[in-house]
Formats: C-alpha cells, sequence, structure tokens
C-alpha cells in the first residue's frame, strides 16, 4: 500500500531555486540571519543527553552526523562551535510570547486550549527560552513555509509528538490565506496542507513507533500493553516519501512493569507473549527505528530528529513543593537549574547508548531537560475530560490533573523553535 502523499519533485531548475532562495532568504531574514552567522557562541550542532557519563563520546556523535565539508539539506546558515541551545534559562517575556492566541489557531485540540476551559492564568505562555551564550533564531514562518516547498514534513509518535505536530500548524498557519490550507485525517495519519507550496505538515500516530496493541488512533488507552519490538513496516510504509521526520516515543513505554513483548501476530490465537526489561524492549525499538532511516532516508536530501523524554510532573515533592501535590495549580518554572525530576535516567541512558553508537544521521532534539522547569505549562485541569468526572474527583482536583501534556500556546512552541534552528542553522 503506497503512501497517501507520495514524494513530489519539483520542475523548477535546482540551480535556479538555489539562486533565487539565496536572494530570498538575505532578503527575508536580514538581522537574525546575519546575526547568527557572526555570533561568535551560537550552540553546538550536538545535543547533549542527561544523565552524562559518556559525555564526550555523545558530544561526538550527537545531533547531525556527516563529513565536516558536506552540505546539510535544508540548511541556510551555520552555527559556530561552543554554545548548546539546549544549555539555558527561562526567560520571562511579555513583548514577543506568545507567538500567537489560542483562539486564533482553530486546529488545537480541545485537550490543550487550556484557556478555553477556564485556566484563571496565563503566564505559562510568556516563557521564553534563553540559551546560554547563544542566539536562538526567531521562527520564521515564511522562510520555513519556502524551504518546505514540495515538501513533507512528518512527525511520527504518541501525544506529546502530536502536541509539537500541532504546535507548529499554529506557527505556520497565520501567514496562509485562508482558502489555501486544509486539515484532514486518514486514520492514523493527520495531514495539514499549505496549498501554494505544495507542502504538507503530518502527524502519524505510533506511540511505541513499532508495532502495538495501541495503534489505534482513537481507541487506544490500554492498561495491558503489547509491542513487536522488531516490527516497523505496519507503520513505516506510511513514512516513506517524507523529507523532514521527527521521531518521539517514551511516554507509553512506563507502565512500572516489564514490557510484553509478542513473537509473532496479534492475530495468532494464543499469542506467543514473553516479558522483557522495559530499556531492552526500549532499545529494540530504537535500533529498529534506526534500520528503517538508514535504508530508507537520504542524508543527502533529508532530515531526521528525535525529540527525548518529554518530562512528567505527578509530585511536586520532587520541587520541594506539598508532599501530596502535583502540576495541579502551579504557575511558575522550577528555578534550580540542576533539578532533575522523574523522567527515567536509565531509558534517557538507552537513547545516549543507541544514538552514541550509530552512524545513521540523526538529530536529538534534547528537549527534556529545559521541559522539566516547566511544572507550570501542563494542561492540569483546564482541557476537555475524556469521561464525566465523579463527584471525588472534582472535590479534589489534583487527582485528574493532566502533569503529562502541555498548553497551547506554550511550552511545545519552544520544541519547535529548537527544531528549526537544527533545521536551518545546524
Amino acid at each position: 500500500m503506497k503512501a497517501p502523499f507520495p514524494h513530489r519533485k519539483r520542475s523548477f531548475p535546482s540551480y535556479l531555486f538555489t539562486i533565487s532562495f539565496v536572494i530570498f532568504v538575505i532578503f527575508l531574514y536580514g538581522e537574525d540571519f546575519t546575526c547568527i552567522l557572526s555570533s561568535p557562541f551560537l550552540g553546538s550542532q550536538h545535543a547533549e543527553v542527561h544523565p552524562r557519563p559518556r559525555q564526550q563520546q555523545l558530544r561526538q556523535k550527537q545531533g547531525l552526523l556527516r563529513e565536516k565539508d558536506e552540505a546539510v539539506a535544508f540548511a541556510v546558515g551555520k552555527t559556530a562551535e561552543g554554545c548548546d541551545v539546549f544549555e539555558g534559562e527561562w526567560v520571562y517575556d511579555e513583548v514577543s510570547r506568545p507567538q500567537y492566541a489560542e483562539e486564533e489557531c482553530p486546529y488545537i485540540q480541545p485537550q490543550l486550549t487550556c484557556q478555553a476551559h477556564g485556566r484563571p492564568d496565563a503566564g505559562y505562555q510568556h516563557w521564553r527560552w534563553q540559551p546560554h551564550g547563544c542566539i536562538l533564531p526567531s521562527f520564521n514562518a515564511t522562510l520555513t513555509l519556502e524551504m518546505l516547498r514540495g515538501k513533507r514534513m512528518l512527525f511520527v509518535g504518541d501525544s506529546l509528538n502530536r502536541g509539537q505536530f500541532v504546535s507548529m500548524v499554529c506557527l505556520l498557519h497565520r501567514v496562509i490565506p485562508e482558502n489555501a490550507k486544509s486539515m484532514e485525517t486518514f486514520d492514523s495519519l493527520t495531514v495539514f496542507t499549505a496549498k501554494d507550496y505544495n507542502a504538507t505538515i503530518e502527524f502519524y500516530w505510533a506511540p511505541f513507533l513499532v508495532e502495538s496493541n495501541s495503534d489505534n488512533a482513537v481507541v487506544h488507552r490500554i492498561t495491558e500493553r503489547i509491542v513487536r519490538a522488531g516490527s516497523i513496516m505496519k507503520h513505516a510504509r506510511y513514512w516513506k516519501g517524507a523529507d523532514i521526520v521527527v521521531f518521539n516515543t517514551y511516554l507509553w513505554w512506563m507502565t512500572g512493569q516489564k514490557m510484553k513483548i509478542l513473537r509473532g501476530s496479534f492475530d495468532a490465537d494464543p499469542k506467543n507473549i514473553t516479558e522483557m526489561v522495559t530499556e531492552d524492549a526500549y532499545r529494540l525499538a530504537l535500533g529498529r527505528m534506526m534500520k528503517w532511516v538508514e535504508k530508507h532516508m537520504d542524508p543527502h536530501t533529508a532530515r531526521v530528529f528525535f525529540a527525548t523524554m518529554s518530562p512528567s510532573h505527578e509530585s511536586s515533592k520532587e520541587w520541594g513543593g506539598d508532599p501530596d501535590g502535583n502540576c495541579y495549580n502551579e504557575t511558575t518554572p522550577i528555578k534550580d537549574p540542576t533539578y532533575w525530576g522523574s523522567t527515567s535516567k536509565s531509558m534517557m541512558q538507552v537513547i545516549g547508548d543507541v544514538f552514541g553508537a550509530t552512524k545513521v544521521p540523526i538529530t536529538l532534539l534534547n528537549i527534556t531537560q529545559l521541559s522539566e522547569y516547566r511544572k507550570d505549562a501542563h494542561t492540569q485541569i483546564y482541557k476537555k475530560q475524556w469521561s464525566p468526572l465523579t463527584p471525588e474527583q472534582l472535590a479534589n482536583p489534583r487527582s485528574y490533573a493532566d502533569c503529562n501534556h502541555w498548553c497551547l500556546p506554550g511550552l511545545q512552541d519552544t520544541w519547535n523553535e529548537l527544531l528549526y534552528a537544527k533545521l536551518f542553522f545546524p
């Protein structure tokens, strides 16, 4: 079965496109472009994974792995060595944040529209990520759409990655005329189309990346999760032809128990199921993803990213708060730069091991540490609820606060700013 949106080729001569686009970038991007190229501090292309037992090896292997003089697909500039854009602090900014209003983006799911569901504060929308000594390029929607002309940008993963996809759509749709854009869903695939650019920004639901019993895009809240750790083609056939892919997978692995691994088919009865340590199953799934990338993604024309863990804030005791509390009613970020919450260090180590050992050109978006500080940015109770709340829940809002997902606009817009920086200024 072919992917619904195969790769599209331009008929416009490549050398004329290159010349015209260079002129376009210089004219459009102006001051930011000059500043980025001239900054002696702007970020290292290597994303640092925390914790750091293999820091030097990771710095050598992570980020975009390529020969020094090889051109990088989609790059319009280059960052200088010496600064990591993932290391920094949150700065309150009422001038440039938020980058869009919640009510101005009709594509945000009701599970993420916190203001519409009664959130009394809006400070979470005004925090801007400021790298130490770096100039993070300002997100430019027109530049992004020009670079995506005739292309597919695809987000693959769970609901956290879907939130990043929606954030990207919200950042871009403002510069597209109303009759020149559309959003459609085809089972697990959701497609936003910028018609004048012949470009799509897409999301594909695959919470484990590999095949699982949670693959239905609507009915997937299954307690006993089962994966086929070596099977990816059920999903990956829809990824072929994508020019930019952003993968994520983490939250669905964290069951607190060993993972159930299916040997054989889900249609078999009885099913051949064994148990595996979660970290080992996770390693197998990432390895299978990377084999697919190596076989199907051309590093000369395409880019692949992997977003690290999106943290949860289930216990305020972790940041010195109420022992019985969680993210509910939190309105400011954590200020301790060394803070590390409940995000699994062992799973983070798996990412470090797998990506540190590969030569597949995948760029890590290390969003974990900077997101750890944002206990204030979750949807909390201000969202559409999947089922009616009980009187007991209503009497104790903490009991049903969502400390996994993020309000939009908010934190995930920063994830896309970092993706933008790594895509165009590697």
